[in-house]
């Protein structure tokens, strides 16, 4: 699932691992299970920390580090896509709106080519606008907002 989500493959390997072994694991532990090089692992770890999706973690009477990963789909899923918001969807709108200003500042973009960027634009404050009050929900406000389904299209008058 991961790689088909831009991960790289062996950074969701471990994060599978961690997700559905029921205890923390050492590095050594996860590149024996998975059969990769112990370099590897630990680049891979840095990475899913830095994601906020991967701890480190203390075991009693052991001195190596242990790792484990969050466990709540729905704060894991949550982490993620506020770290994709600020990695991909904030430089995109800082972007455009250089280029808004550049086009509106009349260098030799045409009308038709600056109001693409002020749609798109407008199309990215609308949706991070609403990601933001949605972010806020706890779980189970956003499981029942999500379990409406066809009640909310016929609310909304787009579903039969």
């Amino acid at each position: 699932m991961g790689t088909r989500w831009g991960i790289n493959r062996t950074v969701a390997q471990i994060h599978a691992l961690l997700f559905i072994f029921p205890r923390p694991l050492n590095a050594e532990e996860i590149a024996e299970t998975l059969s990769i090089a112990r370099s590897n692992v630990s680049n891979s770890l840095r990475e899913l920390q830095g994601w906020h999706i991967v701890k480190l973690v203390h075991v009693m009477g052991d001195k190596r580090d242990h790792f484990e990963s969050l466990k709540d789909v729905w704060e894991m899923f949550r982490i993620v896509l506020d770290e994709r918001k600020q990695r991909e969807i904030d430089p995109t709108v800082a972007m455009l709106e250089e280029c808004i200003r550049e086009a509106a500042a009349g260098k030799g973009t045409d009308n038709y080519t600056e109001e693409r960027l002020r749609e798109l634009h407008s199309f990215f404050d609308k949706t991070t606008t609403w990601y933001a009050q949605v972010a806020k929900l706890p779980a189970s406000a956003l499981m029942k907002l999500m379990n409406l389904g066809d009640k909310m299209l016929k609310l909304l008058g787009a579903g039969g």
